[in-house]
């Protein structure tokens, strides 16, 4: 069975998205959209596909899925869109930047019975996969503690920090979705801590750069989240699992893996310069994960409801960084 899908938005991530769909021999990139026409051709040339509009791609007949990879302003009222016309929908995280948008977009969803996954798509890495089968395995036991290290090389620009939502919401809602497909159990406080330390203008936009945050679960399990919006070595990405009876780590990934002994001591090639690079393994694997569900009528995952509690859990934190205090997740989701 082929899927044939639609990309929505042709910018850096769609290219991801393209390069992903056009390598699976069970999908087919039959159109993409983009506000911009230069990007879609550039896309539509390099992959023989179509140069479509969103509302041509709406009403096709040819197009089973789409691909939302448009400004996150935009996420929900398209999700809602595909949905009555029928279409399954992958979407970059987040749905939306306010928990009632998503809630009221995923009823519209649920109500449809359309097919949805929400793109976390480190839980496809297959380093960090491999990290979750040890555990299922039952090689270190019960998980305790959970750490995760998430460092850009260099912050985006301001005028995208002004719309991005924040670091909670763009950059450690990746992790919060780590932390509970690693924890094994839902967290249920939060505390995080937040400053400005790379670019005095990112806190003149309202945002952070540097942020530490705290999950724990009502067993009394927790993860340590670290991020920075400056990483000079590199696209840094780490996780460690302790557990009863042991411990699992994933490393840093290099785009070559070798090692340099000599004279002047032991020397290494230096990191992925970032995600596009990092995460293409990841990015493959789960629109295949995308294609599977659809191909077998199950239900696609991570579903929208992971993206609403992973939103809860940035919400929470946002509220700790403001009050100075650990926050029950039960207070953000009412």
């Amino acid at each position: 069975m082929t899927i044939h899908f639609g990309l929505l938005g042709a910018g850096r991530i769609g290219k991801v998205h393209a390069r992903a769909i056009t390598s699976n021999p069970d999908a087919k990139l039959v159109a993409v959209a983009d506000a911009v026409e230069a990007a879609a051709t550039d896309i539509a040339g390099k992959y023989g596909c179509e140069v479509r509009t969103i509302d041509e791609i709406e009403k096709a007949g040819d197009i089973d899925a789409v691909v939302i990879c448009t400004p996150t302003d935009t996420h929900a009222d398209l999700i809602e869109r595909f949905a009555r016309a029928g279409k399954a929908i992958f979407c970059e995280k987040p749905i939306d930047l306010d928990l009632s948008r998503v809630r009221s977009c995923l009823k519209v969803v649920r109500d449809t019975g359309a097919a949805l996954m929400v793109g976390f798509n480190r839980r496809f890495d297959p380093h960090f996969a491999a990290v979750r089968a040890a555990i299922d395995e039952g090689r270190i036991g019960d998980v305790e503690m959970v750490q995760i290290i998430s460092r850009d090389p260099g912050a985006p620009p301001v005028s995208y920090i002004r719309s991005s939502g924040g670091i909670l919401r763009d950059m450690t809602i990746h992790d919060f979705d780590m932390a509970r497909y690693l924890l094994g159990e839902e967290p249920d406080t939060v505390f995080a801590t937040a400053s400005v330390l790379v670019d005095p203008e990112i806190g003149a936009a309202g945002d952070h750069d540097s942020v530490s945050v705290v999950l724990t679960t009502s067993s009394g399990k927790h993860c340590s989240i670290s991020n920075s919006r400056r990483a000079t070595y590199g696209y840094d990405q780490r996780i460690e699992v302790h557990g009863s009876k042991g411990a699992v780590s994933a490393e840093n990934q290099r785009p070559v893996s070798i090692e340099i002994a000599n004279a002047e001591g032991y020397t290494k090639p230096p990191l992925h310069d970032f995600f596009m690079t990092r995460y293409t393994e990841a990015y493959a694997a789960e629109i295949a994960a995308f294609i599977a569900a659809l191909a077998g009528g199950k239900p696609a995952m991570p579903s929208g409801e992971d993206g609403l509690k992973a939103l809860a859990l940035a919400e929470a934190a946002y509220r700790s960084i403001a009050d100075g205090r650990a926050v029950k997740v039960a207070e953000v989701l009412g």
